[in-house]
């Protein structure tokens, strides 16, 4: 066979190695679908509580009316971060330090981080003459009710194959 020959046999050699590559790649395609699924609800849903408290003589504040108001505001601050605490958890992180096989340095740090919606003031009082108390309630369901209102979950309409 002359050399021009062996040049075309190459060449129709590589036609259909790339014909047959070409095929192939189309078939996996046919494979290839898009399904959009739903979220399933529980069957029940938990209620948190949460209590916070906040000393009124530390609060700042000019007389003993906005110290208390301020305190007022600090417990609630404080049950909504005891609320994020159950929800979403808290995240710790400690140190320690050692020299000559001696405890040098111990530190521990916390901290949370959330939102919190749809949880509710169950009662405001004050706990002796120096400390004022919130009670929070947060109802599982009433938070899927807000996630469906923003969300706006989908149901399978249809499955496409491609």
């Amino acid at each position: 066979m002359n050399k021009s020959g062996v040049t075309k046999v190459r060449t129709a050699i590589a036609s259909v190695g790339l014909i047959t590559l070409l095929g192939l790649s189309g078939c996996s395609s046919m494979f290839t679908k898009h399904v959009e699924w739903e979220t399933i609800e529980p069957g029940t849903y938990p209620v948190l509580n949460a209590v916070g408290y906040a000393p009124i003589d530390a609060q700042l504040g000019g007389d003993e009316s906005t110290k208390t108001l301020m305190a007022i505001k600090a417990s609630k601050l404080d049950a909504y971060r005891e609320l994020a605490e159950q929800v979403f958890g808290q995240k710790v992180d400690g140190e320690q330090e050692l020299a000559n096989l001696v405890l040098t340095n111990n530190q521990l740090k916390s901290s949370v981080e959330g939102v919190i919606r749809g949880a509710r003031v169950v009662k405001t009082y004050p706990v002796g003459e120096d400390t004022y108390a919130t009670e929070l309630e947060l109802d599982m369901s009433r938070v899927y009710d807000i996630y469906l209102s923003t969300a706006k979950p989908k149901k399978i309409r249809k499955v496409t194959y491609y």
